[in-house]
């Protein structure tokens, strides 16, 4: 046993100090990225915003929406071979959208999953030449001999796809993953919203300093980090950028919209005001569910139920309906841009080279002796 003593920092511990800008409006940021990867040989633009592969979120749906702001989508593993075909052959291009571009799969790493991304390829076969393919491989626990092996199977039996693999939160493993064939590593173990992995076993690290040590690994080889979970407010995902993360992807924050998946829930109270005979008016609220992948909920629905060998790390939430995800995802469009005026970054990729952190928790500020 041994103890690291050296501070870690979450979103909440710290503020981005402003500097001298000589921007004029929000308008003249550019949030597109342009990222070339250490293994598939192929260049990718847009804005690095990625809607987690949870079921109710990862949808095609919310895959058409991001699109139109040239974000990104990971769909969840539990859709068909027919689903796929329907959405990237028929219903993407009717839309107007190339959903190659914008979309990952997702997959975990059983023998059936990889059977089943060796089908979603043959679909990508057919892709326009030139299109990139983009496959999510997620686990809860990346730090598995296992997982980095199957990481390398895939990289050899599709050498063009651009791979991102996670999660993990230490800058030895983003190494090691980078090295079995990796573009981008998924970082993150605990910080999600309707995660409760940090409280049945333990085990985590801070978002933060999770993203700060792995982007340094990661760049230090050519990779690529993404930044997945803690995010609840539009500084939080200006954080993850400014700490190093090349893409970020978000769960609660795209939950409760009309492009989601889940149960929705309607619930009617009585409220102070009186119609014209003197009753109580009954007033209306609309709920969509939203639940961690490791939860009841979710291992019930696609599992039959929780393995008698584990534990539920997950729980479900209902979030009040928030209409379409067009102005959710505009608002935290505005937000970063906003932190990039504050310090004079013209660009997102500008951002982490123009921040400096400073620290605001008063538990932070004990440790290091300030009053």
């Amino acid at each position: 046993m041994r103890i690291d003593t050296e501070v870690k920092l979450d979103y909440k511990n710290v503020l981005i100090r402003p500097k001298r800008s000589d921007l004029l409006s929000r308008s003249e940021v550019d949030m597109e990225r342009e990222f070339r990867f250490p293994h598939a040989k192929v260049t990718w633009k847009g804005v690095p915003i990625i809607a987690a592969n949870m079921d109710t979120v990862g949808t095609f749906e919310m895959a058409k929406a991001l699109a139109g702001h040239n974000a990104m989508t990971a769909l969840h593993k539990f859709y068909s071979q027919e689903d796929y075909k329907t959405y990237f052959e028929q219903e993407a291009p009717a839309a107007g959208i190339n959903p190659w571009a914008r979309t990952f799969f997702s997959f975990g790493i059983n023998e059936q999953d990889v059977e089943n991304l060796d089908e979603a390829m043959k679909l990508a076969a057919n892709r326009p030449e030139g299109e990139p393919v983009f496959i999510c491989l997620d686990v809860a626990n990346g730090y598995s001999e296992r997982f980095a092996r199957i990481v390398e199977r895939i990289r050899k039996t599709h050498e063009d796809a651009i791979i991102m693999a996670g999660n993990v939160v230490t800058g030895e493993m983003t190494e090691q993953l980078i090295i079995s064939g990796a573009d981008i590593v998924k970082v993150g173990i605990g910080p999600g919203s309707v995660c409760t992995t940090r409280k049945m076993t333990g085990v985590g690290y801070p978002q933060l300093s999770a993203v700060l040590e792995c982007a340094d690994a990661a760049h230090g080889l050519k990779g690529l980090v993404c930044a997945d979970g803690g995010c609840t407010v539009p500084g939080d995902v200006a954080k993850a950028f400014a700490g190093g993360a090349d893409f970020v992807m978000l769960g609660g924050m795209l939950a409760g919209h009309d492009e989601c998946n889940g149960q929705v829930l309607t619930r009617r109270y009585l409220t102070n005001e009186l119609d014209e005979n003197d009753k109580q008016i009954v007033k209306e609220e609309k709920f969509l569910e939203f639940y961690g992948m490791s939860s009841d909920t979710a291992m019930n629905k696609h599992y039959g139920g929780v393995a008698k060998y584990r534990a539920s790390e997950g729980k479900r939430v209902e979030i009040p309906y928030r209409g379409g995800v067009d102005g959710t995802l505009m608002e935290i469009l505005g937000g970063v841009r906003s932190t990039c005026t504050y310090v004079g970054a013209q660009s997102l990729k500008e951002l982490s080279k123009r921040t400096t952190f400073v620290t605001v928790s008063q538990q932070i500020n004990e440790v290091f002796g300030k009053s």
